[in-house]
């Protein structure tokens, strides 16, 4: 039986101190709901003492139990020179209801003399009397050591006088916290194993790192090869600074490659979903290239690599990227091969051959394209409209007269700074709308959607959801030419597509509508099968 280590997942604490991190009560419930889904042992909900939100979190959670991890409010000792139970802080997080607490004190000595401004044996009586009271109130206490590796190496007896403290009032977990992020692997690594030798029979050791020199993972890693049972982190990796410990990536890590269990086995195929829910409801975009969850995580590129991985995906993925919910990507490029161009194919055209001389052109086309700037490895709506024009399965579905942006008068404060007026051609019916937005993309995104749905539908389900721009010369300033991708939805799907001109404006539109025409294209190959598979059937 593998070594249990419990996850501490701090997204709605120490994550919510990141840059334009800002959560609702009800994005608080749904992080909640989706850790727990995950199974995460312990999520650390918020400060019920300093955030008057936190508290109605609390009273709200009590509603919607949680079937897994346990939730824990989070505070400090109480202040110097007062008691317990004068002590609002202290308070508060009776007030939440929670059973288990997370406690923080400070374990460095110029901590407690020049920023608290009171004696060492007045901050140990701080440690011992919260840890003592929470406990006599029924809580379960896990103690923050705080600044404990820098403690560790400024005054050693000290660091440990005060974990000896929060032991002695009755703390079940002693964290070792690097909070300034500073400290390399092995610096870490002494310290926790040296803490764990002297502590472990008392209390179960954990740590939590921060990323300030990008080594929160490793030294999370290391302390729990010297012992530690308990790890703390945000589940995406953001925070304060450079931000926490990302625990994406050391589940996966304790889990697949070090035999430890962190969360049910039945429940790390859907890893990679939860870090995507959790983005979203946070408002932030994952980054492509994080381990295990990120959209380039399973994503190949060159040829040769592409040719080895279909053979056999051992030859370049450490795992199957099932195994944490993620996907196997084939990126287009300039670079791609022939191996590249046929998996593509395969969904696209599945009949055409490797020997075939579209095969050929489709690369050509593709050097061409990407050597004027536009790149498909991120759009493959347009990668695919690309081909059916090349294979004669393509045939436009509207015709464009003309269109007009304008962000002149703006009402910002009614979420308009832009406005478009479009003329488009249908089976020779002539329409004309206007659409309204918040910039210079939505606005002709809702006024191309307005026109079309009278004809197509369907349209009227689509919605932009990602927009990105990329000056592709910066030499030529104003001049040089951008490139857009936009990602786009119709609630079920989602696919992107590429546009590139000199006028962002232009390239906006060319992208615009290679989304509309990639998704009625698909639309109506899937009702012409669905006719098909019909037909057959009557028969």
């Amino acid at each position: 039986m593998n070594k249990r280590i419990d996850i501490l997942d701090s997204t709605l604490r120490d994550g919510a101190q990141g840059e334009g991190i800002s959560f609702s009560v009800k994005d608080k419930i749904h992080i909640c709901q989706a850790l727990d889904e995950l199974g995460i042992t312990y999520i650390e909900a918020g400060n019920p003492g300093s955030n008057p939100k936190d508290m109605e979190f609390f009273k709200e959670i009590e509603k919607n139990p949680l079937k897994n991890a346990k939730v824990c409010a989070f505070g400090s000792t109480r202040r110097k020179n007062i008691r317990c139970e004068d002590d609002e802080n202290l308070r508060s997080l009776i007030a939440a209801g929670t059973e288990n607490v997370v406690i923080f004190g400070k374990s460095w000595t110029f901590q407690v003399t020049d920023i608290l401004k009171t004696s060492l044996e007045e901050n140990l009586a701080m440690i011992k009397d919260t840890c003592r009271y929470l406990v006599e109130k029924g809580r379960n206490v896990i103690y923050d050591a705080e600044h404990f590796f820098t403690a560790f190496y400024d005054n050693r007896q000290y660091a440990f006088n005060t974990i000896q403290a929060a032991i002695d009032g009755g703390a079940s977990v002693i964290v070792l916290c690097e909070t300034k992020g500073g400290f390399m692997i092995d610096d870490c690594r002494a310290a926790v194993a040296e803490t764990v030798k002297m502590f472990d029979k008392k209390a179960k050791i954990g740590i939590h790192t921060h990323d300030d020199c990008g080594l929160a993972v490793a030294n999370s890693l290391a302390a729990v090869q010297e012992g530690a049972e308990h790890v703390q982190g945000v589940l995406l990796g953001f925070g304060e600074r450079t931000g926490n410990a990302n625990l994406s990536t050391i589940i996966p890590n304790l889990q697949l490659k070090m035999n430890y269990d962190c969360i049910p086995s039945d429940k790390m195929k859907n890893l990679t979903s939860i870090c995507k829910r959790i983005a979203e409801i946070t408002n932030i975009s994952m980054n492509p290239q994080l381990p295990y969850v990120g959209a380039n995580s399973f994503a190949h590129k060159a040829g040769m690599h592409i040719d080895a991985v279909l053979k056999n995906p051992f030859a370049y993925e450490h795992i199957t990227p099932e195994t944490v919910g993620n996907s196997r990507v084939f990126l287009m490029s300039e670079v791609a091969g022939r191996s590249t161009i046929m998996e593509k194919l395969s969904k696209i055209a599945p009949e055409i051959k490797r020997t075939d001389s579209v095969v050929k052109d489709i690369m050509a086309k593709v050097k061409e394209l990407e050597a004027n700037g536009y790149q498909f490895e991120g759009a493959d709506g347009s990668f695919e409209l690309m081909v059916c024009k090349l294979l004669g399965q393509y045939k436009p579905f509207f015709k464009l007269h003309y269109y007009i942006t304008t962000g002149s008068n703006p009402r910002p404060e009614e979420g308009v700074c832009s406005c478009a007026q479009i003329k488009v051609e249908v089976d020779n019916k002539i329409e004309i709308t206007a659409g309204e937005g918040d910039g210079p993309v939505n606005a002709p995104d809702i006024a191309l959607r307005k026109a079309l749905e009278k004809f197509y539908p369907v349209v009227s389900g689509f919605r932009l959801v990602d927009y990105k721009v990329r000056v592709l010369d910066s030499r030529t300033a104003t001049a040089s030419k951008v490139r857009v991708i936009i990602e786009s939805t119709d609630g079920n799907a989602t696919w992107t597509t590429v546009g590139v001109s000199s006028d962002i404006i232009e390239a906006s539109w060319i992208a615009l509508v290679d989304s509309f025409e990639y998704k009625l294209n698909r639309s109506i190959a899937t009702q012409s099968l669905n006719r098909s598979r019909l037909a057959k059937k009557s028969k």
